[in-house]
């Protein structure tokens, strides 16, 4: 069974309505690697509409927003021939997202969302990931993720 990335964060970072292993009213997220891209699979709940059937965009960005930042960390740790419980750990914030809605994304599926490293520059990592519903491509999205600094919300 792959490692869970979300599982590694330190606790004082597991808190991210998103992806926090911590946040019991969150999305609680769980990627893994899958070759060279990554997963997360997530079913949305009714309470997650937009209109009538389909999902609401926020979530989705969401989704997208914390694959990916959770995508950036892994990257960078095997960038370093690391394990990602492995100190010191690396997180990462969103400095941009952008999200392409290509079609509506239907309620009552799982959704996948997979990413792929782009580019590692620094202390910046963009990463794609694009949002299937049954094997079809609803959204894709880009974020530049961008390594959170020690002295983050000091």
């Amino acid at each position: 069974m792959p490692k869970v990335f979300q599982d590694s964060y330190p606790d004082a970072l597991a808190h991210c309505y998103g992806c926090g292993r911590l946040n019991a009213e969150g999305h609680q997220i769980k990627t893994v690697w899958d070759g060279d891209e990554t997963v997360t699979r997530f079913t949305p709940q009714p309470y997650h509409i937009a209109v009538p059937g389909f999902v609401y965009g926020g979530l989705i960005a969401s989704l997208i927003d914390c694959h990916s930042t959770g995508t950036a960390a892994a990257a960078m740790y095997r960038a370093e021939g690391r394990e990602m419980d492995t100190p010191p750990a690396f997180r990462f914030v969103t400095g941009s997202l952008h999200v392409d809605f290509l079609k509506p994304t239907p309620l009552g599926t799982e959704l996948e969302i997979r990413g792929r490293v782009k580019e590692i520059k620094g202390r910046k990592v963009i990463v794609e990931s694009t949002v299937f519903a049954g094997g079809v491509a609803t959204v894709r999205g880009e974020v530049v993720a961008v390594q959170m600094p020690e002295n983050f919300g000091a």
